[in-house]
């Protein structure tokens, strides 16, 4: 693929996106099949509220094997945490309504915190055992001896569920994470290449910054993948940190490409020759077809251009060229060069897995960023609702209230980790109003004139089909599942379907009501502003920088890149949020790799034997230098001296030395130079 032809790229994928692939068909039926088993299996072992077996296949179904076994089993996990706490909660406070609601509230709350700083599928597990106590324990409400009773009603319909969905999607034509996994990175390097053509040819900004956000999304399926993959096949564990650097590199090369969009120097004699090299490689590169089946000859062409790039140019006598300059731009192209390289190794392990022994490693000198501020907003919201509604209920004796506190604890809950929890419970809500006249048209209509499980089968499956279609399309998925899940929670099935409206329409009004008290709960109470999160995000970033410039341990570069990798992907859901306003705080984040991988570049110059001593001084006060301006300057204010520090000093290392170690110190001081000149708020403590 060209760089001409992207246009082409972007509305073949929003076209793909729109119609049902093979494989999305085979989702659908695969998922509806699974749950009419589950309610058949229900029906046959007696249990009370079948529909929670059918309403779990679609609750966990995703279209890769691994993300059911995930999201099954932390459900499962969840389920029995949830089953636990309602039966300890009501023994405890069964006795008192107000206290125990306000106990159910406290407890949703906690679980809320722990989901916040949690991933998927860990945060949904969390967030599922907060409301399950409340789902659990609210139907026990008076009559607490029951409450062992629902919990282990509740769990075998739930384990039902979950087994009917994770067999099926493991033995009827499986998709398999390990097979996605290779599928996407494939996708990723021929997008990188994309981005790269472009960068190289001057393309144009907005649509390299589109595929940016591309390569960053893909980027963190690829990380979740990984989980998956791993339960799908414990072998797949000794591929699991090539997976992890694979991805750290892949944003090396990103950041690199950048870099070199950034700083063209077209007259750059020097970088000409390696610059076109590197482009005729990436056109190539995204323009074959099954140009990744063998990556031996790319990777051969690729170490050839990295060593090209790492020779000192040869300035003629009497040029005043800026030989630090060249040397710079060099050094970005060979780590371009070097990071492509490694991403197509990295392909190559996951398609032929070699065992290594076991190394002791080091533990970086980093740390992983955790929004407390935003999870204990997020804990209040869920805890505060639950209990207000809760507090409504017992005030007014209305019975159907009950189950509008069930839902102001399932949304609130649930959704409040969201980037966007408004939009998120907004879509959720359209799907639930969605399915009502479909549940009554089917449950008081149809089944009570036309009862048992053929016709059952008649009249939902013509329904869930298309439900299941879009929950396999992203642009869908939210507003689809919402509608799958309430549409049986609605016609609540049972072998003898009755007229009854009243109970129908009760009960689906608390419903919606729930959603809507849960909507305007994450507009009125403590409302999010993403720049707010955003600047929690980035002063991470910055810390990380000035952890690298101070910390007596170095880590090492893969974990880095790991680490940066996750910063900028907890970034982008925010700035989706931000529109084009987003696009320099991402395009900073990206510079901040490249500015870190330098600082360690720097830093491993400190250690070495062919760096005299007065540079390792210099190297260091610019270090410390540089950690103060990252941690203390304010955006707006003068920048300190530090970018004029940097490059008098690589000036001054370029007149004392042509050695090879010296002039590579010079270029990585330059690299930070021009990093922080191009974005010098993200580099600066405060508000972007």
């Amino acid at each position: 693929m060209t760089w001409t032809r992207l246009n082409d790229y972007f509305g073949t994928t929003f076209a793909e996106l729109t119609r049902p692939t093979r494989s999305d068909w085979i989702f659908a039926l695969r998922t509806v099949s699974a749950g009419l088993i589950a309610l058949l299996a229900a029906y046959a072992l007696k249990l009370d509220h079948p529909q929670w077996a059918m309403m779990t296949v679609f609750i966990v179904a995703q279209p890769v094997a691994g993300m059911v076994l995930a999201k099954g089993f932390y459900r499962l996990l969840g389920t029995l945490a949830g089953g636990l706490a309602a039966i300890g909660i009501t023994s405890v406070f069964g006795t008192n309504p107000w206290l125990l609601v306000t106990a159910l509230a406290v407890w949703i709350g906690l679980c809320t915190l722990v989901s916040s700083l949690l991933r998927n599928p860990e945060a949904y597990g969390a967030a599922l055992a907060g409301y399950t106590a409340m789902i659990i324990g609210l139907p026990a409400f008076g009559q607490p001896h029951l409450v062992v009773d629902l919990a282990v009603a509740r769990c075998a319909e739930i384990v039902l569920g979950i087994v009917c969905a994770g067999v099926t999607s493991r033995l009827i034509l499986p998709k398999l994470a390990a097979d996605a996994i290779i599928s996407r990175l494939k996708r990723s390097i021929l997008d990188l290449a994309t981005y790269a053509g472009g960068a190289f040819s001057g393309g144009d900004p907005a649509i390299l910054a589109g595929l940016q956000r591309k390569l960053i999304t893909d980027a963190q399926m690829l990380a979740e993948m990984r989980t998956y993959a791993r339960l799908e096949a414990p072998s797949f564990a000794t591929r699991a940190h090539p997976v992890r650097r694979t991805i750290g590199q892949l944003l090396w090369a990103l950041s690199a490409a950048r870099a070199l969009h950034s700083h063209a120097a077209p007259k750059n004699a020097a970088l000409i020759p390696v610059r076109g090299e590197l482009q005729a490689l990436v056109d190539e590169l995204a323009a074959q077809p099954g140009a990744l089946d063998d990556t031996g000859p790319w990777v051969v062409r690729l170490d050839a251009i990295a060593g090209k790039a790492r020779q000192i140019p040869e300035m003629p006598a009497g040029q005043d060229g800026d030989k630090i300059g060249a040397i710079t731009r060099l050094t970005i192209a060979a780590d371009f060069a070097e990071a492509l390289k490694q991403v197509l190794r990295g392909l190559d392990a996951l398609r032929s897995p070699v065992s290594r022994p076991s190394r002791d490693r080091r533990q970086p000198a980093l740390v992983v960023h955790r929004d407390y501020h935003a999870a204990w907003r997020n804990a209040v919201r869920a805890a505060l609702a639950t209990l207000l509604v809760a507090a409504f209920w017992l005030t007014t004796k209305w019975s159907e209230a009950a189950g509008t506190v069930i839902l102001v604890a399932v949304v609130s809950s649930l959704f409040a980790a969201r980037p966007d929890p408004v939009d998120s419970a907004w879509g959720f809500f359209k799907g639930t109003l969605l399915a009502l006249p479909f549940a009554f048209l089917v449950g008081q209509i149809a089944l009570p004139a036309l009862p048992g499980f053929g016709w059952f089968v008649v009249f939902v499956v013509p329904i869930m089909v298309p439900a299941a279609l879009g929950m396999a399309n992203p642009r869908h998925v939210g507003v689809a599942t919402a509608f799958a899940i309430n549409f049986f929670a609605f016609l609540s099935p049972h072998q003898a379907m009755t007229y009854d409206p009243g109970p129908f329409f009760a009960g689906s009004a608390s419903i919606l009501v729930g959603i809507l008290l849960a909507i305007g709960v994450f507009i009125v109470v403590l409302p999010a502003d993403p720049w707010v999160t955003v600047n929690r995000i980035l002063h991470a970033m910055r810390e990380d920088l000035a952890r690298l410039c101070l910390h007596e341990r170095v880590p090492r570069r893969s974990a880095f890149e790991s680490l940066a990798y996750d910063r900028v992907n907890q970034l982008m859901p925010q700035l989706q949020r931000t529109g084009r306003q987003g696009d320099a705080v991402l395009g900073g984040s990206i510079a901040a790799v490249t500015v870190g991988l330098e600082i360690l570049r720097l830093r491993g110059a400190q250690q070495s034997p062919a760096i005299p001593a007065e540079t390792v001084l210099s190297i260091t006060n610019f270090l410390r230098g540089l950690a103060r301006e990252l941690l203390f300057r304010r955006p707006g204010e003068p920048q300190t001296a530090t970018v004029a520090v940097a490059r008098q000093y690589a000036a001054g290392i370029a007149e004392r030395s042509d050695a090879a170690e010296m002039l590579q110190v010079a270029a990585s001081l330059r690299i930070i130079a021009a990093a922080i000149e191009d974005f010098p708020d993200f580099f600066a403590k405060g508000r972007v």
